[in-house]
């Protein structure tokens, strides 16, 4: 298994704090799939707004989430190395849990096609085996 630190995951992704939203990699193959995890707790900048009192991850923050999981994959290709991936689209996206405050929330990205800088990952993000979100993400690499 291929692993991953916040540290190490900052040397492939461009994104960081508040917007990293994946805490480690647990496994990743380049290319074909990465698995990782977010530990979503109550200080997260968006739970002072969403919403107060009853704090509730935003779906599109999970679905970002994905996305970065997803972009570990990809970027770790050496022919990516130092490139950014952007969304090109998303599809089939259902919401089917709420993501709160002590979630471990578990984030799966599996690359369907890849073809030049374009391509189509499977994603599922789920919380004690349960799912809390899945989509099918485009991207673009550039």
């Amino acid at each position: 298994m291929n692993s991953l630190t916040t540290a190490q995951i900052q040397e492939i992704l461009p994104h960081r704090h508040p917007f990293l939203l994946v805490d480690y990699i647990e496994d990743y193959v380049p290319g074909e799939y990465a698995v990782g995890y977010k530990c979503v707790t109550y200080r997260e900048d968006f739970f002072a707004g969403h919403f107060p009192g009853q704090p509730v991850m935003p779906g599109v923050l999970i679905i970002e989430a994905l996305a970065q999981t997803g972009a570990i994959a990809v970027l770790s290709m050496p022919e990516n190395k130092g490139k950014i991936a952007f969304f090109g689209g998303i599809d089939k996206c259902r919401f089917k849990k709420q993501v709160v405050p002590g979630d471990k929330l578990r984030l799966e990205m599996k690359v369907l096609r890849l073809k030049g800088p374009m391509g189509v990952g499977e994603a599922v993000a789920t919380v004690d085996g349960k799912v809390a979100a899945k989509a099918e993400l485009t991207f673009m690499v550039g």
